[in-house]
């Protein structure tokens, strides 16, 4: 599992080939901002999830700070996916990348 910051999470998901964005929060997280193109799987039930990725492609994880990430994309990475957490989460996002992204 590597950690990639919020220019390079950027980049791959402009590319021509972008990795599987999975938001770890909890719903009224997600409800209160998000990262678009997103799917919402809360770090608790994530392995419940699992079916719903492509195994082909890799994962990128994100979550408020970047901490429940890290242990979504190892959990992920034990499962078998090639996993990537978003140093510094939606906050970083926020801050660098999308002031429109509200902040909490």
């Amino acid at each position: 599992m590597r950690q990639v910051t919020v220019e390079e999470a950027r980049e791959m998901l402009q590319g021509d080939n972008p990795p599987q964005l999975v938001d770890c929060r909890q719903p009224w997280e997600h409800d209160h901002c998000r990262i678009a193109g997103d799917v919402l799987m809360p770090l608790g039930d994530l392995l419940d999830n699992v079916g719903d990725l492509d195994r082909a492609r890799p994962v990128l994880v994100y979550c408020h700070a970047g901490v429940r990430s890290i242990n979504a994309a190892v959990m992920l990475e034990h499962e078998g996916f090639e996993t990537m957490s978003m140093r510094g989460g939606i906050e970083a996002w926020s801050l660098r990348i999308d002031p429109t992204v509200p902040r909490y």
